[in-house]
């Protein structure tokens, strides 16, 4: 599954990714967890480059650009293009953040490097939040968004995201389908995503150690989505649970250190098993959103993600 020599195996983790998880975890320990903040806080300190993540914009060189059939109103996405020449296809960037903090334009950076490396007009969702806007309406606005990106692409569609980004394009993978649309989408990158909503074993054993995620953290962001009692086997809001027959390529990367790591280790096998072609790529030490750091790993999962996408896109 893997093309790492047993990646999980800790003397395979970098010294400078050890003294980063040590430099993190300190840091966090310092502050209070995010389950135990107002939303409206937490976004705001996000949107001033507060906290632990750098500042990824916004940036001069994305714009807005409206977006027709939104459920909850006119969409937006925000759009990065590639430097002097013509997109040679979208990809469609599902941003992370539990559903319920982060912004497209603060992707900007990510977002402008892949556009420079694979030529793609990247259009990042701006999908609606929890827990002011409980499911389904993240996942409909970023089915609506797939909807547009299908029509107006030049080229092909890749879509892709991290964490609650990944889960997104999942479930939209899946919508999709239902749609009889999903042989349209050329590609798909799952990034250290969430794909069981009742948890799986790592992250529902984790307990209550903060680092990016906890055991609490996670069920806090869940219980923000569904707040309606939603069934959480629900295979249209667990796709790990869903009929994956029939989807695109994916590539599907995580960090030994990450609480999510059985739902990338799961998603990536049944992925397989059901007829599909995935990559699964596991990095040693990488905590969750290890690529928001620059780090030696980070560069490696960048540029395995910039080498899917090109292939996806074809010559």
């Amino acid at each position: 599954m893997t093309d790492q020599p047993n990646p999980f195996d800790p003397a395979a983790i970098a010294a400078e990714t050890v003294a980063h998880n040590t430099r993190l975890e300190a840091e966090l320990a310092e502050a209070s967890p995010v389950n135990e903040v107002p939303p409206e806080l937490t976004r705001k300190a996000r949107a001033e480059g507060l906290g632990v993540f750098p500042l990824g914009g916004p940036l001069e060189g994305s714009n807005w650009a409206a977006i027709p059939g939104a459920p909850g109103g006119p969409g937006r996405v925000r759009l990065s293009l590639p430097p002097e020449r013509a997109a040679r296809g979208t990809y469609l960037h599902l941003h992370g953040g539990g559903w319920t903090i982060g912004a497209p334009e603060q992707s900007d950076r990510h977002n402008q490097r892949i556009a420079a490396a694979t030529g793609c007009r990247v259009a990042s969702v701006h999908y609606r939040l929890a827990p002011e806007n409980p499911w389904p309406a993240a996942a409909d606005d970023c089915e609506a968004a797939a909807l547009w990106a299908l029509e107006t692409s030049d080229g092909p569609v890749v879509i892709g995201g991290e964490s609650a980004g990944a889960h997104l394009s999942a479930v939209t993978l899946l919508r999709l389908k239902a749609r009889g649309l999903a042989e349209q989408v050329a590609g798909a990158v799952l990034n250290y995503g969430i794909y069981d909503m009742r948890m799986t074993p790592s992250m529902a054993n984790w307990g209550e150690r903060y680092f990016i995620l906890s055991t609490p953290v996670t069920q806090w962001f869940i219980r923000n989505l569904l707040a309606g009692g939603e069934d959480r086997a629900d295979p249209a809001i667990s796709p790990l649970m869903a009929d994956l027959a029939g989807l695109p390529p994916a590539l599907i990367q995580i960090g030994t250190r990450d609480p999510l790591l059985d739902d990338s280790l799961f998603m990536a096998q049944r992925w397989q098993a059901a007829g599909n072609r995935a990559e699964l790529a596991v990095y040693p030490g990488g905590c969750h959103a290890f690529d928001m750091f620059e780090l030696d790993i980070s560069l490696a999962s960048r540029a395995r993600q910039d080498a899917f996408v090109n292939a996806c896109l074809g010559p």
